[in-house]
């Protein structure tokens, strides 16, 4: 199990987007980066079908399963079931903005309750041996992000979470849909780095539209971790460079063929189980994103990677329109 204080970058948990092959796929191209699932109600995982909704590949380790909840009993139910998975990490949401979070009691509306947030870490720490951490925002609605955070860091980490992940913007939850949440309001990145100041013994992460290895870099200079969200979604290439930036690995030519071998395999093995195509490549979509042939390269998975009866093959044809010689010409 990875121990807490190696973790410098993660991929955040996104709904739709971060499931069990998207997450396959980022491993391929990262070997250290912290990958997390969906979240996962708490309900879901006692009650449902826990190899649809919680299964994963051994290869995607390090991985975190992400907990939506606020009742203390529950999650702490839920976090033994993911520990006994193998779950490397348990993280609890507190930073979702969606109707249905909210209906639910749980997500970023939990920034209002933070003495309940603090017993949900409490009972899901006597509950696991593994990490337990939270992912949050820096306030919602009219709080004031300084109180606000420094309340509900200064619970959960009282309460033994092992990392306290922030994601640098308020969440407004009336007024704007959850797509406006993830860029209207404006990010300040200052306010976690303060927080970081308060608690330097702690792990303090951060979140919210770093677009580069570059911006990581800054901001690591200030906090312990950084996650990348819809920079490492939409343009996964930008994880290739992940290990030997931040965790010290030899820099080498990333061998995109054995790449693209390694989900042709994935995806017949998923095909075969009564899969589709279109569920794998659709997380594959940005990774050329820039090159030479990379428009043909997108409207090949955008299109005939999703027709009944589409194989492996189809993800092979894609690769072949990339023109590496020409990108080469064009670095030089």
């Amino acid at each position: 199990m990875q121990k807490y204080q190696d973790v410098r970058i993660a991929v955040a948990p996104m709904m739709d987007w971060t499931d069990r092959h998207c997450r396959f796929f980022h491993r391929q191209l990262t070997r250290r980066a912290l990958l997390y699932t969906e979240m996962v109600v708490a309900d879901a995982v006692i009650h449902g079908a826990r190899e649809r909704l919680l299964g994963f590949d051994d290869v995607e380790h390090p991985v975190a399963l992400q907990l939506g909840g606020s009742d203390p009993r529950k999650l702490a139910e839920a976090a033994v079931i993911g520990e006994a998975l193998g779950y490397d990490e348990i993280n609890l949401n507190v930073g979702c903005p969606s109707d249905r979070v909210q209906s639910g009691t749980f997500g970023a509306c939990l920034m209002k309750t933070p003495l309940l947030v603090a017993e949900c870490v409490s009972a899901m720490k006597a509950a696991v041996k593994i990490p337990v951490t939270v992912k949050c925002r820096i306030g919602v609605d009219e709080q004031d992000p300084e109180p606000a955070l420094d309340t509900l860091a200064d619970g959960v980490l009282a309460a033994g979470a092992d990392a306290l992940w922030v994601h640098a913007r308020k969440a407004w939850l009336e007024g704007l849909s959850p797509k406006e949440n993830r860029d209207i309001p404006p990010l300040d990145y200052p306010r976690v780095y303060r927080l970081k100041a308060r608690k330097p013994n702690k792990f303090i992460g951060i979140n919210g539209g770093i677009q580069s290895l570059d911006e990581v870099s800054e901001h690591l200079g200030h906090v312990d971790g950084a996650m990348l969200g819809r920079a490492a979604y939409h343009t996964p290439g930008i994880l290739t460079g992940v290990d030997a930036a931040f965790y010290g690995e030899l820099p080498a030519a990333f061998d995109y063929a054995a790449l693209i071998d390694a989900m042709a395999d994935y995806a017949a093995r998923h095909i075969e189980k009564g899969g589709r195509l279109g569920h794998v490549t659709r997380h594959m979509v940005g990774l050329f994103h820039g090159l030479p042939g990379a428009r043909r390269y997108r409207q090949i998975l955008s299109t005939d990677a999703n027709r009944p009866g589409a194989g492996p093959d189809v993800l092979k044809a894609a690769f072949a329109a990339i023109d590496f010689a020409a990108a080469e010409a064009e670095a030089a």
